[in-house]
């Protein structure tokens, strides 16, 4: 009853008073042991029945309870703009138009940034409310549906005439033809072409039909899960850094950082694909195009964002952002927050400063020669291809060499939510970069907000302020900025023991590549490194996720081999 109680549910007592389990054998009596809980306060309580006459084969009895559920549509109102519409170029006029007319002329410290932000956000919001329409969205609303539809419906049932009707479905068929028409024309131009009519890169439906359970606990209310869903988001490991083992590598020349011109922001731009989605600003790469084209407003955007470095502030208005949910493909469950992936959306100008932003970063650091060949992703002109070619090319040579090869795959736990910001922040210095830079990229760590949506409920203002944002522009540069010294360091070590370990890494996934004759030699080579590669992580502030490490090995051989077990129980891992 008590479990009961959590769940705001009351027992019901049937109409017949009969036994619901009938016993098989006559020395024992029949009982009750089947019983209905229903939601407290429903006028179906104590009204369902027990069906001792069809039990059947079955020594339990069926209860039946009817509910009336009464049928009710639910409408959706939603505020938006149709794609290439008058309000839509009304939109994006009205914006440029507000862009311009900001008042820049002083932009010194961070209040004045911070009041002219908040001014280009309060425009950007005005033009969007006066240009939109509040459509209402029922189960029968089509994507393909327009105005001329509209009207030619109307005109047939003000007239009810036959030639209306037909002219009505004529409408219809020529705006369905031309809709897909352009549909099929958008997909071939796309770089994913067909593959964007499969159901695996279509919207993710979440899941209606199991209740998500965090901490023991069922979310039985919207609000209960939305904090489940942030607090998964947003765990942080909070691991002690030891600062002192950036000591281990040397400073590199202090870099200068030049304003930002126009033509980085158009090459950025022109690279930008029309068809993400938007942030909380409702502005898409599309409109922010055409509105750049007007050098007025492309002046003022830079100007924000050179004041930006210079001042070494990130205005709050550039911190919000929209996260969505949606569920993990093919997962046998979904009654865990962990079966779900956030999707975060920026407001659209920032995006585009922190992607020129992210430009110059890389290069100075390529520029300062800190990056390290054995950094495979996070980096622009590597990916996962690379990781691809360069093992199968070890592998290759190896065998060349009468070598077998043996890798330890393992991954970082809670990587990008663990990042330490005053290690990250004294790692930029390392790179070369002065303290004006390391002043920016230190507050723009902080004090983000966003708002979580599940299907149509908003959640509320959640703050989050821990590692780098997984769905930042920036987050793959700095995540890999963060690794360049471990890499370093532990390739150091390595060299220092006469290890024979080579290291691959590609963002929170990294592999430890042995090449020997015999198996069991690189065992105890992979042993060692593993054992350096725990401890040396800690000082980073960062934890290896034991039950994700794997180990493979590479045979020429055509015959079954059985290579020695790796044990890895006394560092806290398994025995691969």
């Amino acid at each position: 009853m008590i479990i009961a109680d959590s769940f705001n549910l009351e027992l019901s007592f049937p109409t017949n008073h009969v036994s619901t389990r009938y016993s098989d054998s006559d020395t024992r009596s029949n009982s009750v042991i089947d019983l209905i809980f229903l939601q407290s306060g429903l006028i179906e309580i104590n009204t369902h029945s027990i069906h001792s006459d069809l039990c059947l084969l079955s020594d339990h009895a069926p209860l039946s309870v009817t509910i009336a559920i009464e049928e009710k549509n639910i409408d959706l109102f939603k505020s938006s703009i149709a794609k290439n519409s008058e309000e839509e170029k009304n939109f994006v006029k009205d914006v440029s138009v507000a862009i311009k007319n900001i008042n820049i002329s002083d932009l010194s410290d961070h209040s004045k940034i911070e009041k002219v932000t908040n001014s280009l956000a309060s425009r950007i919001e005005f033009a969007w409310k006066i240009n939109t329409k509040r459509v209402r969205i029922t189960k029968y609303s089509k994507s393909w549906w327009n105005n001329n539809c509209n009207h030619a419906l109307n005109k047939y049932r003000t007239t009810r005439n036959l030639e209306n009707w037909k002219a009505f479905k004529s409408t219809v068929k020529s705006t369905k033809c031309i809709f897909f028409d352009d549909k099929i024309q958008e997909i071939a131009n796309k770089k994913r072409g067909p593959w964007e009519l499969m159901n695996w890169v279509n919207k993710r439906k979440l899941p209606t039909i199991e209740s998500i359970k965090y901490n023991n606990c069922q979310c039985l209310k919207i609000n209960d899960l939305l904090n489940a869903l942030h607090s998964i988001f947003n765990t942080a490991l909070h691991c002690q850094v030891d600062v002192n083992i950036l000591n281990e590598i040397t400073d590199k020349p202090i870099l200068s950082w030049p304003t930002f011109s126009k033509e980085e922001f158009r090459l950025v731009l022109a690279n930008c694909n029309n068809s993400s989605a938007p942030g909380p600003d409702k502005l898409s790469w599309s409109h922010l195009k055409t509105i750049l084209k007007d050098n007025d407003c492309l002046n003022v955007i830079i100007s924000i964002a050179n004041a930006c470095i210079e001042v070494g502030y990130w205005p709050s208005h550039f911190k919000r952002s929209t996260t969505i949910i949606i569920p993990k493909p093919n997962k046998k469950s979904y009654n865990s927050p962990k079966a779900f992936r956030p999707i975060v959306l920026l407001n659209i100008v920032s995006k585009l400063i922190e992607k020129v932003i992210r430009e110059c970063l890389q290069f100075n650091t390529a520029s300062n020669n800190f990056i390290h060949p054995s950094q495979l992703s996070g980096l622009k002109f590597k990916s996962m291809i690379d990781v691809g070619v360069a093992l199968t090319h070890i592998i290759q040579t190896g065998w060349v060499k009468n070598l077998s090869m043996s890798t330890l795959v393992f991954d970082i736990a809670q990587f990008f939510p663990s990042l330490n910001h005053r290690l990250l922040s004294l790692i930029i210095k390392k790179v070369g970069f002065d303290d004006q830079i390391v002043s920016f990229f230190t507050n723009y760590l902080v004090d983000r907000k966003t708002n979580y949506y599940w299907n149509n409920f908003m959640s509320p203002v959640f703050n989050v302020n821990i590692g780098v944002g997984q769905s930042s522009v920036l987050s793959p540069i700095l995540s890999a900025l963060y690794l360049l010294p471990f890499i370093y360091i532990l390739e150091k070590y390595l060299k220092n023991l006469k290890i024979p370990i080579s290291i691959i890494s590609f963002v929170d996934n990294s592999l430890f590549i042995s090449q020997s004759k015999s198996f069991d030699i690189s065992n105890s080579c992979l042993y060692c490194s593993y054992n350096i590669l725990t401890n040396l992580l800690e000082k980073f502030g960062l934890v290896v996720k034991h039950s994700k490490t794997e180990i493979f090995h590479f045979n020429r051989s055509h015959s079954t081999f059985n290579p020695p077990p790796l044990d890895l129980s006394l560092l806290g891992g398994n025995i691969l």
